[in-house]
């Protein structure tokens, strides 16, 4: 049977992949006249061809995405999205499901790709963690974007969690800011993007994707001596989460 299905699946992923690469080159141009409206307002503009993208992709390979909310999910507020990161695939569910607007931080490496780097240079807020410099650039570029009542959203492993644990250590970059900017952490879980295509290989699945919104965690008062406590507190209300749906 496993002989059977597996020139199937060879099928299903060049079908995938062409379906993918097909709508992102349609929606490269506009993306391109977007881009000269600026930062703010024209990377806004890039997101709903995005989220176009996304809507059409998805469905067209046969993945179902449920939203689960553990809060009011009609709250218009700004926050900084924590996400657990276990496939390249939560880069493509993010521009579906996550409020308008929002950015997320993403590598600087990711910008060295033809075509794709025209939409990545728009769409994230860019790191380079090999210069001490260039982070900090992020890190004000993400600051200017929350005061624009833009949302962030970083994944604070890191990198892709490709362990056995439900979650790596966080690093500190999510709570700093959030800190510093008042900005409330809303926790989020994508729940099965690591079966649907594993963060060691491209071998994609049709199937559902579960996204569940927790509670927002306010920063209201706190300060920077405040933030491994608020770190440990974000981190154990996604693991005991995860261990729920486990």
């Amino acid at each position: 049977m496993k002989l059977l299905l597996k020139p199937l699946h060879l099928v299903y992923m060049l079908y995938a992949s062409i379906v993918f690469l097909a709508i992102m080159f349609i929606i490269i141009p506009p993306i391109f006249l977007a881009s000269f409206l600026g930062k703010v307002k024209g990377g806004n503009i890039v997101y709903y061809f995005l989220r176009f993208w996304s809507h059409t992709w998805f469905p067209a390979v046969g993945i179902r995405v449920k939203r689960i909310y553990k809060h009011d999910k009609n709250d218009q507020t700004p926050y900084l999205y924590v996400v657990n990161h276990r496939s390249y695939l939560d880069a493509a569910l993010a521009v579906q499901v996550m409020r308008l607007p929002f950015r997320p931080l993403g590598k600087i490496e990711m910008n060295k790709i033809p075509a794709f780097n025209i939409i990545y240079r728009n769409a994230v807020v860019m790191v380079d963690r090999s210069n001490a410099r260039a982070r900090a650039t992020s890190v004000r570029e993400m600051i200017a974007m929350i005061r624009e009542g833009v949302s962030i959203l970083i994944f604070p492993e890191g990198t892709t969690n490709e362990t056995e644990s439900l979650l790596q250590p966080f690093h500190n970059g999510a709570f700093r800011i959030a800190i510093e900017t008042q900005t409330p952490i809303q926790p989020v879980l994508y729940l099965d993007n690591g079966k649907r295509l594993h963060a060691k290989g491209f071998n994609l699945t049709p199937g559902i994707c579960r996204v569940v919104y927790l509670p927002p965690v306010p920063v209201t008062g706190l300060t920077m001596d405040d933030l491994p406590a608020l770190k440990q507190q974000v981190f154990d209300i996604m693991e005991r989460e995860l261990k729920a749906t486990v």
